[in-house]
């Protein structure tokens, strides 16, 4: 049975005054527009499934979670078999920046990979208590508590990594706050199964439920600090100190990962989903080894300084992001990106589109709002960051980036000096 870490003992009352506000909170960002509030309702409405009538979350009457019972990610597509495995990471050159207490930085990572071969069994989304918290701290109601515990995925747990010495990319993916790394595994898996190495990092004390080895769980301390001043941009830094030693442990000499010398060090990117996307152009300023990057829906926490970023970055995000729309840090920076660079929004998404979430909230009844039905919201998040991917690590064209396209009629590419997206 888990153990609940006590440096996050003073949470829960915390937890639930959060929970309390989130409505009202919601409403009024809403109302607003994010260019006229603080981070801290942004991260409030990044961090919850509440659709746009500010109630809570709850399954729609008489609805399933799915014919079979079971949520599920779609397969990959691509040509190889995904195995997966987790790493416990320290970092004693650091104390914990939220939890003081913990002396070092403690990381949990899993990794998605091409695989050998499909033998063995097929990977947990997570574990019934994660769920239940994860549940429970969006404000879902109406649903087993365990619900997400039982996504079905297509990785197989701990299949030997296939591939030759220094062949692979690496691609580091950093979710939205609050949530796991779990909820970018349709993304993983798809970039598994087309020869990229992924991994997905938990930031600890930003989630609400990361299990250690050891049975330990934390929960989210961070959360209790959200109207601090600049808490934004804090996390952000945080997230890139984050990843960067996680590059270190995935690239250096002694990496407790034995398929490590597959990966080409040279062919480094990173991706996040809100808070984690926003972290990815901090990261890149911070760590000259990360050569591209992705920002999906993530209001930018930590402008870009004049001097700029002169590596290839992509913003996707739904259409609060479009130029002049109510998210304005993504005009402030455009200018301070100065190298290859697109703006694309994506008709109809909402915040959770994505990552998981949006598919799974409707495999569970639960109405975000979000008019991309099905696994669109998966097949579009999958097949314009791969594209970004293998242009920008492996040289490949890809006309997806340069014009609109008839197969993807919701993405539309945006022109900030006009303000237009088309």
């Amino acid at each position: 049975m888990p153990y609940e870490d006590p440096h996050a003992a003073p949470r829960a009352e915390a937890l639930t005054r959060h929970d309390q506000s989130r409505p009202a909170l919601t409403d009024r960002i809403l109302r607003a527009g994010l260019a006229a509030v603080a981070g801290l309702l942004t991260l409030t409405v990044s961090a919850s499934w509440t659709p746009a009538s500010a109630s809570p979350a709850h399954a729609s009457a008489g609805s399933s979670v799915t014919p079979s019972g079971r949520p599920y990610l779609p397969e990959p597509t691509g040509p190889h078999p995904v195995g997966t495995t987790s790493l416990r990471l320290e970092d004693t050159s650091r104390p914990d920046p939220w939890v003081p207490a913990a002396r070092s930085r403690e990381l949990m990572v899993s990794l998605w990979y091409p695989a050998k071969s499909r033998n063995g069994r097929r990977a947990p989304y997570m574990t019934p208590r994660e769920s239940e918290l994860i549940l429970k701290g969006k404000g879902v109601t109406g649903v087993p508590p365990d619900v997400l515990s039982r996504t079905r995925t297509h990785a197989f747990s701990g299949a030997g990594p296939a591939g030759r010495r220094h062949t692979l990319p690496l691609v580091v993916l950093s979710p939205g706050f609050t949530d796991p790394r779990s909820s970018l595994t349709a993304l993983a898996e798809e970039l598994a199964s087309r020869g990229y190495v992924v991994a997905g990092v938990d930031h600890t004390y930003e989630t609400f439920a990361t299990t250690f080895p050891d049975g330990r769980l934390t929960t989210c301390a961070a959360c209790e600090l959200e109207g601090v001043d600049d808490f934004g941009a804090k996390a952000v830094r945080n997230r890139a100190a984050d990843v960067s030693f996680v590059i270190d442990q995935l690239t250096g000499p002694h990496s407790r990962w034995t398929g490590a010398s597959l990966i080409d060090a040279s062919r480094i990117a990173m991706a996040g989903t809100s808070l984690g996307g926003a972290s990815a152009a901090e990261t890149m300023l911070k760590d000259s080894r990360v050569r591209a990057g992705i920002n999906m829906d993530g209001l930018m926490f930590a402008p870009i300084p004049a001097s700029g970023v002169a590596r290839p970055f992509l913003f996707l995000g739904q259409p609060l992001h479009s130029p002049g729309g109510e998210d304005a840090t993504w005009d402030r920076d455009w200018a301070h990106l100065t190298g290859w660079k697109r703006w694309l929004v994506v008709a109809g998404a909402v915040h959770p589109s994505f990552s998981d979430y949006d598919l799974l909230a409707q495999q569970i009844g639960v109405d975000l709002g979000s008019e991309l039905r099905g696994s669109r919201s998966v097949d579009i998040t999958r097949r314009y960051v791969r594209a970004f991917l293998d242009l920008h690590l492996s040289g490949r064209p890809q006309p997806l980036l340069d014009r609109p396209s008839a197969r993807y009629p919701e993405v539309e590419f945006c022109t900030p000096e006009t303000k237009t997206c088309t």
